[in-house]
């Protein structure tokens, strides 16, 4: 074993390794009051609007300004500020998904081609061999 550097001090001591009288206690943290909380976009804008207009005669907050133009944009025939209404106090309307939920044995439609199940996967790997795509033994599933 090298001497130490430090003289009489035998406890190893250096990178990630500091004196034991500088370590944390068991069940402390090295940072107690943890990450420092960031405020959102979104909160930071309902604290804007939540502010009063200056100069405003009526003492409206931005939010209700806001809200008052938009009403008169839509009534003015505004189609976007109409649609930005509804879609603010209805919700947006669900869209429609349509989906083909009739699914095909492959095994049954080579039967009524007059296939079995080796013709349809040999010719299945042949077809991956030529495309190029194969990475692997196509049966090892």
């Amino acid at each position: 074993m090298k001497p130490d550097k430090q003289g009489t001090n035998k406890e190893k001591v250096g990178k990630g390794n500091p004196p034991k009288s500088t370590r944390w206690k068991p069940g402390q943290s090295g940072n107690p009051a943890g990450r420092p909380k960031s405020i959102t976009l979104s909160e930071a804008m309902r604290l804007e609007l939540a502010k009063m207009l200056p100069g405003d005669t009526q003492e409206r907050t931005f939010a209700e300004v806001i809200a008052q133009q938009l009403v008169r944009a839509a009534a003015t025939g505004s189609i976007f500020a109409a649609k930005e209404i509804c879609d603010r106090t209805e919700g947006r309307p669900k869209q429609a998904i349509a989906m083909d939920m009739n699914v095909t044995d492959w095994r049954e439609l080579a039967r009524q081609n007059g296939l079995n199940e080796a013709d349809v996967i040999g010719e299945a790997q042949r077809l991956i061999a030529e495309s190029g795509l194969d990475s692997g033994d196509a049966t090892s599933h």
